[in-house]
């Protein structure tokens, strides 16, 4: 990727997204600073509460263009002045946002990392004003880049190896819907994306080769075969569903690889049919193409799939090598939010952390408190996951570990022969960076060696086996106190 245009403009400019965030944090901002608490530091995490699709898990992503976001935070001449004109803030806090300079501590969990409902995924310490600021950004990114990877991975593995393609930028939410849309799709195990700017600017491979429009152009099909295979011999992939698949696509086809590709000493690279029933369609191209001398031609299919559709068309014995996903993908159609949430869960009084709680009649939406740290625990030799422990950020994980359900206490379990791994890592260090965010290839094999911990159990489509998120016992004893202690306010 080039990292200098990763959240850039038309014209490749790094932009300053400071303004966008909800006006009430610029409010609260003024009333913190009004009330001399501009200095008070405050800890917040973002979490979300549910797997979309009703999934066993989620996927971590977005923390590159966070970071990018957070490098930029400024207020321009131009943002004081729209500012001003609201007569809601005074001078002097103005004035603050002119020499306005991000200076939190940030943990993230890594890209690519399955994550799962309650636990923080990133954690901002540092002045209210600051931390509040933020709060926008971080959801809007975290939550749409962790949306498309989740339903990404859902259509990959439905897959069952074959690449899957992004094809959906026409029907994303907004140019950026598609361009982090794309990135985060390949996170999520996609190989390639039909996007160009997402080839540019994050180096995932872009395809494509024509639409129904370049087959209606010629007079017959077989010319519109014919001149695409003479332009493009060494890479002929043919729209056969223009008009009738089975009855003039693949015969055309057929003939015109014969007469204008392997003439030219190459083999063709595949057919794509875009309509009708594609598990019957399929297996009919399949034996078409092998009688014909055909057998390494590959066969791409598109047209509105899902995992669903996916699964339901291999199990009916398609034969297909490949799938373009649209719509369904770059929108997460089933399910378009992700519902990632961003609340105060401490501050410090005098260097000492106070923990916050939030409490609601709803009981899901009960936060937790204090500084934290998140763990997963794996078995030693399998490495297979055995459950998430979020605890205090001071506490360590000891060779022999006690997990409990947190709702239902007496479910213990004594844990032994695993080791631990922190997924919280420090991305922002007084406002400066020390985090290097790896490539993009190199977080999407992260990805796939994450998802290959999880037991097959979690990884159903349907009523997939409940990952253990346990508390520490500190961290529930700390819990209990204040949601002691608020009742009786």
């Amino acid at each position: 990727m080039r990292g200098e245009e990763g959240m850039g403009d038309a014209d490749g400019k790094r932009m300053n997204l400071t303004m966008l965030t909800d006006f009430y944090e610029i409010t609260m901002g003024n009333g913190y600073f009004q009330n001399k608490l501009q200095d008070k530091i405050a800890y917040f995490d973002m979490f979300f509460r549910r797997v979309p699709d009703g999934g066993g898990f989620a996927v971590m992503a977005g923390v590159e263009q966070l970071i990018l976001y957070l490098q930029e935070l400024s207020f321009t001449d131009a943002d004081i002045e729209f500012l001003s004109k609201k007569n809601l803030f005074n001078e002097e806090f103005l004035n603050y946002l002119r020499h306005f300079r991000f200076s939190c501590d940030v943990w993230a969990v890594p890209e690519g990392t399955p994550i799962f409902p309650n636990e923080p995924i990133v954690t901002v310490r540092g002045p209210i004003i600051e931390a509040q600021l933020v709060e926008t950004m971080i959801l809007l990114t975290i939550n749409h880049q962790s949306l498309i990877a989740t339903k990404a991975n859902r259509i990959v593995r439905a897959a069952q190896g074959r690449a899957v393609v992004e094809f959906g930028s026409r029907r994303a939410q907004g140019y950026d819907g598609a361009m982090f849309g794309a990135r985060a799709a390949f996170i999520g195990g996609c190989a390639g994306s039909a996007c160009t700017i997402a080839e540019r600017d994050f180096a995932i491979p872009a395809v494509g080769t024509m639409a129904h429009s370049w087959v209606q152009t010629f007079d017959h099909e077989i010319d519109a075969f014919r001149a695409y295979a003479r332009t493009y011999p060494e890479n002929c992939l043919l729209l056969v569903d223009t008009y009738n698949v089975l009855k003039s696509g693949i015969p055309n086809a057929i003939q015109v690889f014969n007469e204008e590709v392997v003439t030219r000493g190459f083999r063709p690279k595949g057919i794509r049919i875009d309509s009708g029933d594609i598990a019957y369609l399929s297996k009919k191209a399949r034996k078409m193409l092998d009688d014909a001398g055909f057998p390494d031609c590959k066969i791409l299919v598109s047209n509105s799939l899902d995992e669903y559709i996916i699964r339901d068309i291999l199990v009916q014995g398609a034969e297909v090598d490949s799938f373009g996903v649209g719509e369904r993908l770059i929108t997460s159609k089933s399910e378009p939010v992700f519902g990632g949430v961003y609340k105060l869960v401490a501050i410090e009084d005098n260097g000492q952390v106070i923990p916050k709680i939030k409490l609601s009649e709803n009981v899901e939406k009960i936060t937790l408190p204090g500084r934290k740290q998140l763990w997963r625990l794996f078995e030693q030799g399998s490495g297979k996951a055995i459950a998430d422990v979020i605890t205090l950020a001071d506490e360590t994980i000891d060779e022999t570990y006690v997990i409990f359900d947190p709702v239902h206490t007496w479910k213990r379990k004594t844990v032994t022969g695993f080791f631990a791994k922190k997924l919280l890592i420090q991305i922002f260090d007084k406002g400066t960076c020390v985090y290097k965010n790896p490539d993009l290839k190199t977080i999407q094999n992260y990805c796939r060696q994450q998802i290959e911990t999880l037991w097959d159990e979690v990884l159903r489509f349907e009523n997939p086996h409940n990952y253990y998120v346990d508390l520490s016992q500190a961290l529930w004893d700390v819990r209990e106190k204040l949601l002691v202690d608020c009742s009786v306010k």
